[in-house]
């Protein structure tokens, strides 16, 4: 059995759990709420977004109408053209905020999972100690994107590095050309519940940031070149129109 088929078979063992204990985004009186929609994918349909301080950590959560993490993307066997599927919140901070250069884009968290390549090379062992592949599995990623030509009429993409050019990055990004980094973090799923914990050195580094929520699917460019990584389907954003009316607290 696959990773791809595990993983989605833990995701509708857990969906009994729902609503159990009254922490979901959906629970919270601030959260950014979404009416739900039955034309769209029940795992990519958000109810509602919600970001929080708790303690030294920024709990970033999410629930859908459907079963969150359930669905993953059909692999194509190559880089050039591979699927990405991601819950995302647009903050904003200032990518500086987590060691990108600063005034770059919008710092989004984003928990993704694509089956035909890994970036999280930092975190990678199987248990021979041989590099593996965790790309099907769910993992978080912070991305600073930007209106990216090439991406289409005003799509959005993750920030390309351009040739020739250093630009700040954190300490684990995972040396892809663009605007990512791999901290990590583990997202947890919860029947319809997407959850990432995000500590901060300073836990009022995220107070007041504004934040909103996002479904997406993104593609690598079949040239495998700039823009490299583009925002190509949006399922679903919490406010509707990427208000970012979310306010941490």
């Amino acid at each position: 059995m696959t990773k791809e088929i595990l993983f989605a078979a833990a995701a509708v063992l857990i969906a009994g759990s729902a609503y159990a204990d009254g922490s979901h985004a959906i629970d919270q009186d601030e959260a950014v709420r979404s009416s739900p929609d039955s034309s769209k994918a029940a795992a990519f349909d958000i109810l509602a977004a919600h970001v929080h301080h708790d303690g030294r950590q920024v709990v970033f959560h999410m629930t859908t109408r459907g079963i969150a993490g359930s669905q993953i993307p059909e692999p194509t066997g190559s880089l050039a053209g591979a699927p990405v599927l991601s819950y995302v919140w647009p903050t904003s901070l200032d990518p500086s905020a987590v060691g990108f250069e600063g005034d770059t884009g919008i710092l989004a968290l984003a928990a993704t999972t694509h089956p035909d390549f890994d970036d999280t090379p930092l975190f990678d062992e199987d248990a021979d100690g041989d590099p593996g592949n965790d790309g099907a599995l769910w993992h978080s990623h912070w991305v600073v994107l930007a209106p990216t030509d090439g991406c289409g009429d005003g799509a959005l993409g993750v920030r390309d590095i351009p040739e020739g050019e250093e630009p700040a990055m954190p300490a684990t990004w995972p040396g892809f050309p663009i605007f990512i980094d791999s901290p990590g973090y583990t997202p947890l799923f919860d029947g319809p519940e997407v959850s990432v914990r995000v500590p901060f050195a300073d836990p009022k580094t995220a107070a007041g940031a504004r934040y909103d929520g996002v479904t997406a699917a993104l593609r690598i460019n079949a040239n495998i070149h700039a823009p490299l990584l583009c925002v190509t389907d949006v399922f679903d954003i919490a406010s509707s129109d990427l208000s970012l009316p979310g306010l941490v607290k």
